[in-house]
């Protein structure tokens, strides 16, 4: 038995890089995504927050704590899907036609998305909750190599059923219209992906589990919501400083770091009563929306186990940006009280900022707190467990990954006859079973004229509003504290030529020139 575990430890070491494992088929690939939730946000990244299965998969598994995403739902998703950029997939903003191919609001029709790769590599393929890039009918999940799907139409904001806005349920080709007073979006989601585990154990399957939670508007199940609260009444600036405490315990962050200030508008000791309670009830429907998604992966990760599959197959968890900083106003005939099914408001800076502890900015921005979340990679025929790993990785690397554990090649022509575009997206299979990393780190980044270009350590970063472009050290200050752009001017210079070369090649285009196309 012993010399059984040697020799696979080297084979897992010295030969995965080339072959997924030659003991077993190639593994299952179950990848789920939270929707707008911050770096923070996890038990095992510090949170409060009971998050008891998700932090089992981190401590059994690898925990990726510089994992970048592409700042907002959209993007982030284009990129999942097709390991592109997501101006080079159509979605360089969101799912509305801005007149440019870069931002055409859907996937473009050269693209190859996971499920049709993995798809024709042998795999059964589903999806389960929010698709959120493109809704002409060509770019809908069964055009785009799912067999099966339980689908939110549009965006998210769908918790309780009827929702407030214009959404829609498909169960396959089927309009489902749901019982009103049962159904939660979170458990439903959860319990298609239960299903489809039990129902696919012949073949190796892909099944994309893309949650809305915790998406404002805040509505969660009331049982939920009491159990937190009265938890958050010590205040958005006290719970920031305990979230970073433990991030610290957790070797997240350096010991001797400092937390850094941030710019809330409101101290919560200048808050009336009312006001705290207010805010106590937000942080308590957030934490319950994400408690209950945790609870529901759970009853995915127990299916795998009563069917035998966990050992073989590969689970991971992101977010596809940071919190959600806007205070979100009510609809027309919504409630503004957090919690309740016809709420449509958000939690606001205040807890965003908690939720992105200790990075900066939020949703929407390129500064680290926007683009930064952790992935959770769990899969035990590869991986050592409990390991924190440091190097950068982008969403995009998630499809070349996926095609090399499946054995699966990229086509040089997407299923239009179009040639497609080489992947931008490495493999990170070799970062996963500890070999160093042997190229530098280089990404670019535009969202709304929000801007960025990472080469190593150092990072390039401006906002649509300010745009003095910033310059960071991120070895020495990862939360964006020390602009050396004046320092270090031949620096930035550089970087910034990086940027526009990246720029031209994406496609990306300045905001002001989006009406003028139109």
């Amino acid at each position: 038995m012993i010399l059984f575990h040697i020799l696979l430890f080297f084979i897992r070491f010295h030969y995965l890089d080339k072959v997924p494992d030659p003991h077993t088929r190639r593994p299952n690939i179950i990848l789920i995504m939270a929707d707008d939730m911050g770096y923070s946000d996890l038990g095992c990244m510090g949170s409060e927050i009971p998050t008891p299965n998700l932090d089992r998969l981190a401590s059994k598994g690898l925990l990726m704590s510089q994992f970048y995403n592409a700042g907002r739902c959209c993007p982030s998703r284009a990129s999942l899907l097709t390991g592109l950029y997501p101006h080079q997939a159509g979605l360089g903003d969101m799912d509305s036609d801005k007149g440019f191919p870069s931002y055409q609001g859907q996937l473009k029709s050269n693209t190859v998305t996971l499920a049709e790769m993995l798809k024709k590599a042998g795999y059964d393929t589903g999806i389960s909750g929010k698709w959120h890039v493109g809704n002409a009918p060509e770019v809908q999940p069964l055009r785009r190599g799912f067999d099966e799907q339980f689908l939110i139409k549009g965006g998210g904001g769908l918790y309780f059923y009827p929702p407030r806005i214009n959404r829609s349920l498909l169960l396959n080709e089927e309009v489902f219209v749901p019982d009103s007073t049962t159904f939660y979006s979170t458990d439903a989601i959860n319990d298609y992906a239960v299903r489809f585990v039990e129902r696919h154990q012949q073949r190796p399957y892909f099944l994309y589990v893309a949650h809305v939670a915790p998406h404002f508007p805040l509505q969660a199940k009331a049982a939920d919501i009491e159990k937190f609260r009265g938890k958050y009444l010590s205040g958005y600036e006290v719970l920031q400083r305990e979230r970073f405490n433990k991030m610290k315990q957790k070797g997240l962050v350096h010991q001797n770091a400092q937390l850094p200030q941030n710019s809330l508008k409101m101290r919560w000791e200048e808050l009336s009563t009312a006001e705290k309670d207010s805010f106590d009830l937000a942080m308590a429907t957030y934490a319950a929306q994400i408690t209950c998604m945790d609870e529901g992966i759970g009853r995915i990760i127990k299916k795998l186990e009563e069917t035998g599959q966990l050992e073989n197959t590969l689970v991971l968890f992101l977010s596809d940006n940071g919190g959600e900083a806007t205070h979100v106003k009510p609809v027309k005939g919504a409630s503004a009280r957090p919690g309740d099914r016809y709420n449509w408001t958000s939690y606001g800076q205040e807890w965003a900022t908690v939720s992105n502890t200790p990075y900066r900015k939020y949703k929407m921005y390129v500064h680290e707190g926007g683009i930064r979340t952790p992935l959770i990679v769990h899969y035990p025929m590869l991986l050592p467990k409990g390991r924190v790993e440091e190097q950068p990785a982008h969403i995009m690397d998630i499809f070349p990954t996926l095609m090399q554990l499946a054995n699966s090649t990229y086509p040089a022509t997407a299923a239009t006859g179009e040639p497609t575009l080489p992947l931008e997206g490495k493999t990170l299979v070799p970062t996963w079973i500890g070999k160093p990393q042997v190229h530098t780190v280089e990404l670019g980044w535009e969202h709304e004229g929000n801007r960025a270009y990472r080469i190593g350590h150092w990072k390039l970063v401006a906002t649509s509003k300010v745009k003095q472009w910033e310059l960071y050290n991120l070895k020495n200050d990862p939360f964006e504290s020390q602009d050396l752009s004046s320092k270090y001017s031949k620096k930035t210079q550089q970087l910034i030529r990086k940027y526009n070369q990246w720029a031209n090649r994406v496609g990306v285009v300045e905001l002001n020139q989006f009406s003028k196309n139109k």
